[in-house]
């Protein structure tokens, strides 16, 4: 699933962007958004594995019981065994 793997893949991102880059830019936290970029791919990823149940092939089978039952009239007479 495409959205797993992107989620992922902004979890990584975010990742290095908030823990291992040092650099600095003016105007903008690299931190922060490395930040914000884990909390996106967190939520992306939730709700990815959510839908992936809900549009499984396994989510919407349904089985059928029959039961069979004889069913015996008692007006019928039949022959003893």
């Amino acid at each position: 699933m495409p959205a797993l793997g992107f989620s992922l893949f902004m979890i990584a991102i975010g990742a290095i962007l908030a823990f291992a880059v040092t650099a600095s830019v003016s105007g903008i936290s690299i931190s922060a958004v490395g930040v914000i970029f884990m909390i996106v791919g967190l939520i992306g990823l939730v709700l990815s594995l959510l839908f992936w149940t809900s549009f499984s092939p396994y989510a919407t089978a349904t089985r059928h019981h029959i039961v069979e039952e004889d069913v015996i009239d008692p007006h019928i007479r039949r022959p003893m065994p």
